[in-house]
């Protein structure tokens, strides 16, 4: 019922140090997926879909938190839940990524591992949702080097993967109007204030691509705007913002 996304980037802080950040962005033709099959934290990223186990992304990620290996963690989980094969699961955690698509998911179904990034769908139109969804993501993530980071957030990246998926057909169940999207966004690095558009959804609706995209748009606008209010304030304070 869905194609989504998980991704791991390293990067450098204002400071020089280094940080990884894990995004997660998901479509389908069903209201309410940002409920069910995102999950991240400063550890990882996972995407749990098909016929949905919500516990396999929850405790994914809190595995990923007790210091497990992705594939170890999300392996385990597989192994103990009857309904695996109707089950994908995929995701990235600091160094490693894995993918599963189980062989009663419906066609068309599959994923792909690439180098720092995790794609899956099933009731798809065709591979080339998927393919899509990545070479798009490819493009436009971060060179290898992490002092070379991309001026893009992560977010807005993940957007236009996910366009690209839709483009070339997206879940092939037109007969379902009510369509929804999410994506979220986790770091290492210690912020004082979290972007707002780094945890969004679009719950129902018609168009989730685009309306998610204009939240975006709206939410990174009000994150800039409450931020150059809140740094006058601060400087006419004179507050300690430590």
């Amino acid at each position: 019922m869905t194609f989504s996304i998980c991704v791991r980037e390293r990067y450098l802080d204002e400071e020089g140090d280094e940080q990884i950040r894990f995004g997660v962005a998901v479509t389908t033709r069903l209201p309410g997926v940002g409920t069910l099959c995102p999950f991240a934290s400063e550890n990882g990223a996972v995407a749990t879909q098909s016929l949905v186990n919500v516990e396999l992304g929850r405790k994914g990620v809190e595995y990923l938190d007790d210091g497990l290996a992705v594939a170890d963690a999300l392996d385990a989980l597989l192994n103990a839940d009857d309904g695996s094969a109707q089950r994908q699961l995929h995701g990235v955690d600091r160094n490693g990524e894995f993918a599963f698509s189980g062989e009663e998911c419906k066609p068309w179904f599959g994923d792909i591992m690439g180098e720092n990034y995790t794609v899956a769908g099933n009731l798809l139109t065709g591979e080339s949702v998927i393919e899509a969804t990545a070479a798009a993501y490819e493009e436009a993530s971060p060179p290898a080097d992490p002092a070379e980071d991309v001026e893009r957030p992560l977010a807005d990246r993940l957007i236009e993967a996910l366009a690209a998926g839709n483009a070339e057909g997206g879940d092939k169940r037109e007969e379902l109007p009510v369509q929804s999207a999410a994506l979220l966004v986790c770091s290492t690095e210690d912020r004082a204030i979290d972007p707002y558009y780094d945890d969004l959804r679009v719950d129902a609706t018609e168009t989730p691509i685009e309306d998610l995209r204009e939240t975006y748009q709206q939410a990174k606008r009000g994150f800039e705007m409450a931020l150059e209010r809140y740094e006058d304030a601060y400087d006419e304070d004179e507050l300690d913002t430590e």
